[in-house]
């Protein structure tokens, strides 16, 4: 886990009612400067400025502008294999009761008809840092809390970091491509998406992010977009980071249906041979993540399925994408989601999963869909 939860943090501060914020839901008619632990701040009267300095007891000062903030003292430093020591931020939205005034969020992801930003960054030399958005959705509409899903989008990368997980694949959204991270910190699920180069400005279809990130089966339209937030995290150094323009919009009215309820198996792989499977993996210490292809190598489509195998002791699936993975033991039972149903013959379906490990990594020897074994490929 290459960062700490800062939500998790800040909501033990609230409760004990220590925080204490600058000017919390007023508006910033001129320059602010916040040395507060999680001191906020709003500007033009749409956005939430946040101190946010989760990781280090050091100070941390922003100074907030009309348009953005600049990170003006950043004297803590953390090791870059741990945790980063904040996150200054901007955002629209709901953040642990704090929300922006006016917003229309939490909104349900398919009553979202667009979700854009756009960002200015001015960057600084010799730090250690990300420049990221943070893009938070939940299962229920929470203005409070820890939300179950966290979008990272990395438009920066300065030093030896790196997100949360492990790379699952690249995507091109927006036009631009990203490679593409999965992981859980312990408290929720992340997948983040790395640019290949700084970004300094840019104009964001958030929707398409979110749109792949459901497709990859981690959440569903009905879950919630609870807020949109944009700055830095900052491991070592970054006095005269700012985010000099910040702008978001998600508007309601889409038509989009949720996600279809996974459909029950009711073809068995049919002809000769039936199907085979793929199983690619890569393991670290602790943890394991393992891609698979599921090739119908029969004569009839299957209408929805059922993949069983074993893993062998020691490892415990934590999480999945397009798939619903559950584990019984060392029994792992995978069903289709809606997207990915139905194979036809030829035809294939993917989906992965990342899991905890203790001792050696083996791979699994033998697989069934709907009840036929498969074969290795």
């Amino acid at each position: 886990m290459r960062r700490t939860l800062r939500a998790v943090l800040a909501a033990g501060l609230l409760a004990a009612g220590t925080v204490v914020a600058v000017a919390l839901g007023g508006s910033a008619s001129a320059d602010t400067q916040i040395c507060e632990q999680y001191g906020s701040t709003v500007i033009q009267n749409r956005y939430v400025v946040q101190n946010n300095r989760w990781g280090t007891t050091a100070q941390q000062c922003i100074n907030v502008t009309g348009t953005g903030f600049e990170i003006t003292t950043q004297n803590g430093s953390n090791p870059t294999n741990g945790a980063p020591t904040a996150y200054p931020s901007i955002f629209v939205g709901c953040h642990y009761t704090n929300c922006s005034p006016g917003t229309n969020l939490p909104i349900q992801v398919s009553q979202i008809s667009s979700a854009t930003s756009a960002i200015s960054y001015r960057y600084v030399s010799g730090a250690v840092y990300n420049a990221s958005y943070d893009i938070w959705l939940d299962p229920s509409p929470k203005r409070d809390g820890v939300n179950q899903m966290e979008i990272m989008i990395w438009l920066n990368r300065q030093g030896p970091i790196q997100p949360i997980g492990s790379p699952v694949g690249t995507a091109t959204i927006d036009g631009r491509s990203w490679e593409v991270w999965r992981g859980s910190n312990g408290s929720n699920n992340v997948i983040s998406y790395l640019a290949p180069s700084a970004i300094s400005s840019a104009n964001l279809n958030l929707l398409a992010f979110i749109t792949d990130t459901r497709n990859r089966g981690a959440i569903t339209n009905s879950w919630y977009l609870t807020s949109i937030q944009a700055g830095f995290e900052p491991w070592q150094g970054g006095a005269g980071l700012a985010v000099t323009s910040f702008s978001a919009a998600v508007n309601g009215g889409g038509t989009n249906p949720t996600t279809p309820p996974t459909t029950p198996p009711t073809t068995p792989p049919g002809g000769s041979g039936g199907c085979a499977v793929k199983h690619t993996a890569s393991s670290w210490n602790t943890g394991f993540t393992a891609d698979l292809q599921i090739t119908n190598t029969g004569s009839t489509t299957v209408n929805g399925w059922t993949l069983v195998h074993s893993l062998p002791a020691g490892q415990q699936v934590t999480s999945a994408w397009n798939a619903t993975v559950s584990q019984s033991g060392s029994t792992v039972t995978a069903r289709n989601v809606g997207h990915n149903a139905t194979i036809a013959p030829g035809g294939t379906a993917s989906f992965g999963y990342q899991g905890t490990l203790s001792g050696a990594y083996a791979a699994p020897t033998s697989f069934t869909l709907n009840g036929v074994t498969c074969t290795r490929s």
